[in-house]
Formats: structure tokens, sequence, C-alpha cells
């Protein structure tokens, strides 16, 4: 053999021995070092949360890449997880290519550079622990894979075969129910998975109990019981930015973060995979600022994204409610302040999108059209939707699923409500997309 040859091959060895030490197969991941001070960020963008700034020659293990490309995620060696940029890194792209594509939700499960794989990496801040014991989640048998990209369903009462034959025919994934106070999730749970459902459980404790720290720690450990059991995604309490859902002359934004901090940390303790949803706040800006006796959910969210809300949740709840217009309309509603955002389904993205700066999703937890026809008269109170039709409620819903879906912004919406009977005071049967006599106009527009 000729010493160039010898050469070639010797060099050929060489590279193979560096890469076998440095490159480890898919499922137990890369391990890199950064070249440059760099920050580890809560996901793939400037715009998240920044965790750590960590110095050059840190050693990484990477698990992923993000789909938009140029950010990785990875832990350091004390066990810190987040996304770096690729260019401060020593990383080839075809290493960058091999790695999978994620998304923030997927559970990091390499263990730090050094240690053997695996075990799993912490999913929950390692200095807060959190108020309910882990236990082995149950399984989706339905939809075992994480939730991504847009989805869309209804709020049920019950879920009776017409329901859901009717939200099958919609195209819906997704079915919500709504606990209060202690009841047990997993009939709910179970039900909707036998019938091929994701579920969203909007979760409600004791208004009363809001500053009973004990208190929430029991409903914290209620809200882990039901991630354990299957739960798809929950939404940490409901409105809680008016005394009907809070206790009187204690309503907080910061307040609430904190009871979203302890369920988020229990709730991702008990299973990873559940999505976290903020509490919607009422939309509304009948309060004319934000106190102890209500506030305005616009001012309300911006309190919680002061208090570091962006941290404890997946998507931040959102409920519109009061439109009378095509959701492609930004103005011309003609009751008074016709120009407030509440008014408008764009006026509710983009003000809830502007106070968390595109950090987290938004999940329409509540999005309908309310209508008298079929129904006597609208009480006083909710005279506003007088005018509005069975077809032009099926029509806009139509619309603004599509709108969602489109918008890059909103991860689930959720349709108020499949089939509430009661119309009185709270006319909730004017906003069922099921009408007297059993049809229903937006299923075949949904569907359709």
């Amino acid at each position: 053999m000729q010493p160039l040859d010898k050469l070639i091959r010797l060099c050929f060895l060489l590279m193979l021995i560096l890469l076998s030490t440095t490159v480890y197969a898919q499922d137990q991941g890369i391990d890199v070092t950064t070249t440059a001070e760099v920050s580890l960020r809560s996901g793939p963008g400037t715009e998240w949360r920044r965790i750590t700034v960590v110095p050059a020659g840190t050693a990484l293990r990477l698990d992923g890449r993000a789909p938009g490309g140029g950010w990785v995620r990875g832990i350091t060696s004390n066990g810190e997880i987040g996304w770096v940029v690729t260019t401060s890194l020593t990383i080839t792209q075809a290493q960058i290519d091999g790695l999978r594509q994620i998304w923030v939700e997927e559970p990091f499960t390499l263990s730090p550079p050094g240690a053997a794989n695996p075990p799993a990496a912490p999913t929950a801040a390692p200095d807060a622990p959190p108020d309910a014991t882990p236990v082995p989640p149950a399984a989706n048998p339905v939809n075992p894979s994480p939730v991504r990209g847009f989805s869309y369903g209804g709020h049920v009462h019950g879920m009776g075969p017409e329901a859901v034959a009717h939200m099958q025919r919609a195209g819906m994934t997704w079915v919500k129910r709504q606990l209060r106070n202690g009841e047990d999730p997993v009939g709910a749970i179970n039900q909707a998975h036998a019938n091929g459902f994701r579920i969203l459980l909007g979760m409600v404790g004791e208004r009363t109990g809001v500053m009973d720290d004990g208190y929430i720690g029991g409903y914290v450990s209620w809200l882990a019981n039901a991630a354990a059991a299957g739960a798809d995604a929950i939404e940490v309490w409901n409105e809680p930015n008016i005394p009907h859902e809070w206790a009187d002359g204690q309503i907080s934004p910061a307040r609430y973060t904190e009871i979203l901090r302890r369920a988020y940390q229990a709730i991702k303790a008990a299973n990873p995979g559940t999505l976290v949803i903020s509490g919607a706040p009422a939309p509304t800006g009948y309060f004319g600022g934000c106190t102890g006796d209500g506030c305005d959910d616009n001012q309300f969210i911006a309190g919680m994204a002061r208090a570091g809300a962006a941290n404890y949740l997946d998507c931040v709840g959102v409920h519109y409610n009061e439109g009378i217009l095509s959701p492609n309309a930004t103005s011309g509603d003609p009751r008074g302040s016709g120009g407030y955002y509440t008014r408008y389904f764009w006026g509710m993205i983009n003000t809830y999108t502007a106070v968390f700066g595109r950090s987290r999703p938004l999940c329409f937890t509540e999005l309908g059209y309310l209508t008298p026809e079929g129904y006597p008269p609208l009480p006083g109170s909710f005279g506003w939707a007088a005018n509005v039709t069975v077809a032009q409620q099926a029509e806009w819903l139509d619309q603004a699923v599509s709108l969602a879906a489109n918008s890059g912004r909103v991860r689930l919406l959720i349709i108020w409500n499949i089939d509430f009977t009661e119309y009185g005071a709270d006319p909730q049967a004017g906003f069922a997309i099921i009408r007297p006599g059993g049809g229903c106009p937006a299923c075949d527009a949904l569907g359709s």
C-alpha cells in the first residue's frame, strides 16, 4: 500500500472515531458544544423566554430541531432544557437535518451530556415541586400522538348519540366538558375517547377558595388526577376576571397566575402530554380597568403576562361569544362601543396575540354566535343578538374555523355549544348548533 493511501485511510478512520464520539443514534440525541455565549430559551425564537445564558464551551445534548429551522433543543450537563440557535453550536447541517422535527410541547426524554440514556429529563421546573404525586398517565387509545397543528370541536352538555353523530359529521375531533368543584373526570374522559374524540376539560374550583393555599393544593391535585386519567387538555379555571367565578374583591391576575403555575407543574408531572390552557377571561370592557371587583379581559391577560404566565401555559385561553357580524368584519358593529375589540373575531385574536407576543398560541375554549330563531324572544340583556339567524350562525362558525386554521395563531377552537337546551335568563340553547327539531345547519357548513 502506498504511503498516500495509508494516510487517506488513517484520516478516514480518525473521522469515523471522531463522529462516533460526538454523534449518537437518533434515540440518544447528538452531543455538541456552544462556540459562543448563547441564550437558552423556552422555545425556538428570540421572542420566547430566556431560561439562562450559557457560556462558550458548554456541552449540550440535542433531541430535535424546530420545524422552521435555525433552532435546536437540548439539555445542559446540569439539567437545564431549552432551545438554542444553531449558529452558536459545533454542529453541521447534516447533523441538524438528522434530528427529528419537534415542537415545544413534546416531552424531553434524554439524559444530560455525560450521563447514560435513558432516564428521562424532568419536564417541570426543578425548583418548584408539583402539588400532586406523579402517577403513570392513562393513554388515549384513539389519539395517542401529541397534540399538534389546528383542531376544532364543541362544548357538549352530554355525549348522546345525536350529539356525537352531528359532531362527527361536522368534522370535529375535540369535545369539551366543564367540571366543577371536584367532579370525577374519568367518566367524561373515557366517554370522549370511546367515541373517537380528544377531550378538553374546563376545570373550575370553588370561587371562595381562591385565596386559600390549602384549598388550591387540593384543586391542583384534582387537575393532576384528570391529566393522569388521560385528559388531552385542561383549562385551568373559567373567566377568572369576573366576580361570578372569583372571590368578591379578590380578582387579581397575579393571584390567578400563581394558581396557574401550581396547576401547570402538577399537570405536567402527572402527564406531560396534557395541553395546559389558561382560563379564558370573560371578554368585556364593563369594568373600565382592573380592580379586585372586576377586570377587563385585555388588562387581565396583560397582568398575567407581567406575572410570568407564559411560563405556565401551552395555550392562551380565549372566549368570543358576542359577535353579531361575520368573523371577517373588523368594523361596523351597530351597538354602543362598536369599535371595541371584543365585538370582533379579529379584535380578540389581535389583542391576545399582542399581549403574549406570539410566544404562545391561542385556544378558543368558547366561541359561539347567539340566535333566537326557533325560540321565544331573547331576554333583555341578550337582546343585542335578536336579528341573528340560524343561517348566519352556521355561516359565521364555518368562517371562524377556516380563519382560525389559516391564521397560524390558533391551536384549538371549541364551538359554544353543541346541545345545551336551557333557554331562560341565560339562553344557552340559543348558542347551540343543534337546533329545535334536531337539525344542525352549522354541522352541514363545517362538514362540507
